[in-house]
């Protein structure tokens, strides 16, 4: 197929629109069902190189969860404790570890719930009938993949009424080597962002703990290649090979780290036994229960436990996580790493991310104040990489 036309373009007054290829080329890929729109196919090649990216520098399966044109989550395929099967809310998922696609997918989407409703998925790998399964119940726009087995597109297929957008991409095609867009009737070019992120961008260690174990590579790899396809300025926050906090599209970096860090707090305290226990009455849908959880562990716990709003959402009403309980539980989980898509210009960057348990820390460098930056990591005692690689996405 030569072109694609599409409803409209990111608005619906955006009319005509379509997708076609500069040297007329058939599409690389097929609309297997549904009828993808403008932004579902701008989030479906962002994160699907994002997965393609992560397979090959870590050789495991790769998932991610995108909502407008930014990663929401995303994470390597590894296997799931029983803990963070009731965390993600996978328990009822039979042999889950048994596809660790399926597992990537159940980290990638529950790193963030709230930003990950209605996502776009991508997978590495072909989807299987388990990591359709974890798909199924939420709710999504739509997924692309190199392939599905029958079984997992027959039960995507059921999924908006049989109007899932599912996507099947070539994965051998590779983009040319240089890419444009038109804004304003300007035509930009460029080079695409071709930077390889493996371990092998993690050898500059500029801190005096130099402590850099394989599991912060990992995460640290996971956290670079995230940042790759998220809007600027970007930080990622990054554990058990996944993203659990994307700061995205911040005009200052400090608001990139607070944010992101914000979102790994968030990510971490779901663990809290007081969270995991919650009494939800048995009528609860994913997208209130989901809600309720975030209010509960923010500082507007009354939304959902005042008088009159608790019988909601709790067969009982919950005691509420106190600021102390949350402040002793966070300094219980440590060894988060962390990547920012450009250097640290202050310091304050550093003493936010170390708050939500960062430990291992990659970044350009090349800031007038490295050295302060430097120093605040080696009074908290946190290993940083600098790797002179600059990964603004726009």
């Amino acid at each position: 197929m030569k072109e694609l036309t599409l409803k409209y373009g990111c608005n619906p007054n955006q009319k005509p629109a379509s997708l076609s290829m500069n040297d007329g080329r058939d599409l690389p890929f097929e609309v297997l069902n549904g009828n993808p729109g403008y932004i579902n196919f701008l989030d479906a090649f962002n994160s699907w190189q994002l997965v393609r990216e992560l397979k090959q520098a870590l050789s495991l399966p790769a998932a991610a969860s995108f909502k407008h044109v930014s990663p929401a989550g995303a994470a390597v395929g590894v296997p799931l404790s029983d803990v963070m099967k009731k965390k993600l809310f996978v328990e009822q998922i039979e042999d889950i570890n048994g596809s660790l696609l399926a597992c990537a997918y159940a980290r990638a989407r529950g790193a963030d719930r709230m930003s990950s409703f209605g996502d776009f998925i991508a997978l590495s790998d072909k989807c299987d009938l388990t990591c359709a399964r974890v798909i199924k119940p939420e709710v999504s726009d739509g997924v692309i993949a190199p392939d599905y087995d029958p079984e997992a597109l027959e039960l995507l297929r059921t999924k908006k009424g049989g109007k899932y957008c599912i996507i099947k991409i070539d994965p051998d095609y590779s983009a040319p080597e240089f890419e444009s867009k038109e804004v304003f009737g300007v035509t930009f070019t460029q080079k695409r962002n071709d930077a390889k992120l493996d371990y092998s961008v993690l050898e500059n260690i500029v801190t005096e703990n130099r402590d850099l174990p394989e599991s912060a590579k990992r995460d640290l790899v996971v956290a670079m290649i995230t940042l790759k396809y998220t809007q600027s300025n970007s930080v990622c926050y990054a554990v058990d090979g996944q993203a659990v906090g994307v700061g995205a599209g911040q005009q200052s970096r400090i608001h990139c780290t607070r944010l992101a860090g914000d979102k790994a707090d968030n990510w971490l305290l779901r663990e809290h036994e007081k969270v995991l226990s919650l009494p939800f009455v048995d009528t609860i849908g994913r997208p209130d229960r989901d809600n309720c959880i975030d209010c509960y562990i923010s500082d507007h716990a009354d939304d959902v436990l005042a008088e009159g709003e608790w019988q909601r959402f709790f067969k009982v009403r919950p005691e509420p996580l106190t600021k102390e309980e949350k402040r002793e539980f966070l300094a219980s989980r440590t060894g988060l790493a962390l990547a920012s898509d450009a250097f640290f210009p202050f310091s304050d960057n550093i003493t936010r991310a170390y708050r939500s348990g960062v430990r291992y820390i990659v970044q350009a460098g090349g800031s007038k104040r490295d050295g302060d930056v430097i120093a605040e990591c080696n009074r908290l005692g946190i290993t940083m990489v600098t790797n002179g690689i600059r990964l603004f996405h726009h």
